[in-house]
């Protein structure tokens, strides 16, 4: 694919020609604040017919999106609320993320409780068609409303369900890292059948895993590979399995490692 030179825009309104191919608008939406006190707010892309964007975890030829909240104040914890992905087939590769609007809600837990969450971030992500176009863009979202927003709650209820059980795993060093083979439980086995694997440490290149299915439960097996380019000590519990279908998605934390 045609890879273009990285774009650059700031939060103020840009004129047409200033946007890159493929993007309509990038907005840090106002957001409310929950009765926590955390301030919600969500990044909105939207893209022209027929270009997409891509999930934390994409795959092997996807761009995760990169945030950097540097110049945000009274920002403590921010976590993402990733809603479930798409599969997406392009030129006999697979990729997971979304086609044409992106809505990721943003839950961001203030310093100090009862002074107000001054967001901005730069956020950089990747949006393909025929081409790909990596963006980079500015935000800052207005002062939060006084009421939640639909369109944040309607993604927020996109998120994959969390399931109280784990995969069972066999991990096992290869040449250039560890290969992780997971078991998923029977009850959750048939909600789909793409699987995407993660470790807590995103410098880890991990593989489009490999399913099979056999006796009512799906396997996947993919390989996580480091930059030292050998094997690594895996902890089992920072691994997250999400099976993914078209309508209905699981994700799982953890996984428990056969006895030998």
């Amino acid at each position: 694919m045609k890879t273009l030179a990285l774009l650059f825009l700031t939060a103020a309104p840009a004129l047409a020609q200033d946007l890159p191919p493929g993007l309509l608008s990038a907005t840090l939406l106002p957001g409310w604040t929950t009765s926590e006190g955390h301030r919600m707010t969500a990044l909105h892309l939207r893209l022209e017919p027929g270009w997409k964007t891509y999930w934390r975890s994409p795959g092997d030829a996807g761009v995760p999106p990169r945030f950097d909240w540097a110049g945000s104040q009274n920002l403590g914890e921010v976590r993402l609320l990733w809603p479930r992905p798409e599969v997406i087939e392009s030129g006999g590769e697979r990729t997971l993320g979304y086609h044409e609007e992106l809505v990721l809600p943003i839950e961001i837990t203030p310093v100090v409780s009862i002074a107000p969450v001054d967001a901005k971030v730069v956020v950089d992500f990747g949006i393909c068609q025929d081409i790909c176009v990596p963006v980079r863009v500015e935000l800052q979202a207005e002062p939060a409303g006084s009421m939640p927003d639909p369109l944040i709650e309607a993604a927020i209820a996109r998120q994959p369900e969390t399931s109280d059980l784990q995969p069972d795993c066999h991990i096992a060093p290869i040449a250039d890292g560890m290969q992780v083979t997971a078991t998923l439980p029977t009850a959750d086995s048939d909600r789909g059948d793409e699987v995407a694997m993660e470790l807590a440490d995103d410098e880890i290149w991990v593989s489009a895993p490999e399913t099979h299915e056999a006796g009512g439960q799906l396997t996947a097996q993919a390989d996580f590979v480091a930059a030292s380019g050998k094997p690594f000590a895996l902890d089992p519990a920072s691994l997250r399995l999400t099976l993914i279908g078209p309508d209905d998605a699981v994700e799982f934390q953890g996984c428990r490692v056969a006895a030998n």
